[in-house]
């Protein structure tokens, strides 16, 4: 029962160790407003490890729906080679494998004339001593239980970040919406008044006539 105890307990810190040793090594966001192009650099410390990408178009500064909304991402390796390539695109999530240690950039282009507001996040996964342990099937199991952890909360993130641009967009669709019944409504109150105007103006001279023709 004792020798249960024990091995339990080391099973328990052995969790515990390797849920903050696979922490995302690197974690980058970034809330961004792009005219025609910015590029950003992530620093991957080890090869072979995975790079999570997301990113969601928040809003756009034209009131009005343009055939060329969205915006493109390329991704580039530290030797230049092209790793991933989106085009007009409101939202994407992604992931790869570095096969390269280094600087890889991010390249965002938007071929709308109004600026876009992107809300861009990139971390990497990697596990410090999964290679000492890769024969364990002890610590397999556990291993991916926490890959798919943290795959969850990342899920999570990237579904906030999505709702949220729904929201913005929504809030900016309702605002020109209110705009437009507003103005309709001006426009619809000064015809009203024009006309009730005009109405007065036109029996005020149709009596007048009336009174005429009676003195006459």
């Amino acid at each position: 029962m004792i020798l249960q105890m024990k091995i339990g307990s080391l099973e328990f810190v052995a969790v515990i160790l390797l849920v903050f040793l696979c922490i995302p090594n690197g974690v980058f966001g970034i809330r961004f407003v792009i005219d025609r192009e910015e590029c950003f650099s992530h620093d991957v410390k080890y090869e072979g490890d995975t790079v999570h990408v997301s990113f969601v178009v928040i809003k756009s500064d034209s009131s009005w729906h343009n055939s060329h909304e969205g915006v493109d991402l390329v991704v580039k390796g530290p030797s230049g080679d092209q790793i991933q390539d989106y085009r007009d695109k409101i939202s994407e999530k992604f992931e790869f494998v570095a096969h390269k240690k280094g600087v890889h950039r991010f390249c965002f282009s938007n071929k709308s004339p109004y600026y876009e507001t992107v809300d861009f996040d990139v971390h990497e996964s990697h596990f410090t001593y999964y290679d000492q342990h890769a024969k364990d099937e002890h610590f397999n199991p556990l291993l991916e239980q926490i890959s798919k952890l943290e795959e969850a909360l990342y899920n999570i993130q990237f579904e906030q970040h999505w709702l949220e641009a729904q929201t913005e967009r929504q809030a900016i669709v309702n605002e020109v919406m209110s705009r437009r019944a507003v103005h309709k409504a001006f426009y619809e109150s000064a015809a009203l008044i024009g006309a009730s105007v005009l109405q007065v103006y036109l029996l005020r001279r149709l009596f007048e006539r009336k009174l005429g023709m009676s003195r006459v």
